[in-house]
């Protein structure tokens, strides 16, 4: 087992949930437990890029299971986790229905705490946790292996140049670029054309970020820059 390795449990019995989470973080894991859907909705949109393994009640309020594990698995960060079904519900149709949904495992309860763990650790073994080429900030996030964008679960169409300009900015927070610094960051087609292309590129972008284009600032007589109103999200 990897430390600090993050699982999200979708539990709403009290007890049962409480006993699952101290045992599990005895065990050196981190755990984001929810006691029903929208709070489970509610942490995946805050915590994505924390979350290794998702153990999810199937009867719980507002959002069940199921629902969460078809959410899971449209999430641009979550879609490959492993998703664990623990459920009372002992009907074959419905582990049919889960593994079709796109579950990992289904657990019948009762399930001793030692069991519920090997079934965690089996499906970690089989996945790469490690999310470092995914950049979040408030509900935009960078898969830099793919060079995507995605505002939510939804992609953004994003030509090459305005998807080097949002990295650039998203790995580099902190730092204001001019003009002349951007260009030297595109492609070596634009390198020599007017700066003024990057305000070009630079609406364009905003505009197709719509209410998230908030993330990007211009700082008049500097040039471009992460808006450091939004660095502690």
């Amino acid at each position: 087992m990897t430390a600090n390795q993050n699982i999200l449990l979708v539990e709403d019995e009290v007890e049962s949930g409480e006993m699952l989470s101290n045992f599990l973080e005895l065990n050196k894991y981190g755990v984001f437990w929810a006691k029903d859907g929208l709070e489970a909705l509610d942490t995946i949109e805050n915590h994505a890029n924390e979350i290794d393994l998702a153990v999810l009640d199937i009867m719980v309020p507002h959002h069940d299971g199921k629902e969460l594990c078809k959410h899971i698995r449209e999430h641009p960060v979550l879609s490959d986790i492993p998703v664990l079904f623990l459920t009372a519900r002992d009907e074959e149709a419905d582990e049919i229905e889960g593994l079709n949904l796109g579950a990992d495992d289904y657990i019948k309860k009762p399930a001793s705490l030692n069991l519920i763990k090997a079934h965690i650790e089996s499906q970690l073994r089989r996945v790469n946790p490690e999310k470092a080429h995914w950049l979040k900030y408030d509900h935009v996030y960078l898969d830099t292996e793919t060079k995507q964008m995605f505002i939510s679960e939804e992609q953004i169409d994003l030509t090459n140049t305005e998807y080097i300009i949002a990295e650039l900015f998203f790995k580099h927070p902190k730092r204001v670029y001019s003009r002349k610094d951007i260009l030297e960051h595109i492609t070596d087609e634009e390198k020599f054309i007017f700066d003024r292309t990057v305000d070009v590129h630079i609406k364009n972008l905003r505009l197709k970020m719509k209410e998230e284009g908030k993330l990007i600032k211009t700082y008049r007589g500097l040039g471009y820059g992460f808006n450091r109103k939004y660095l502690t999200l």
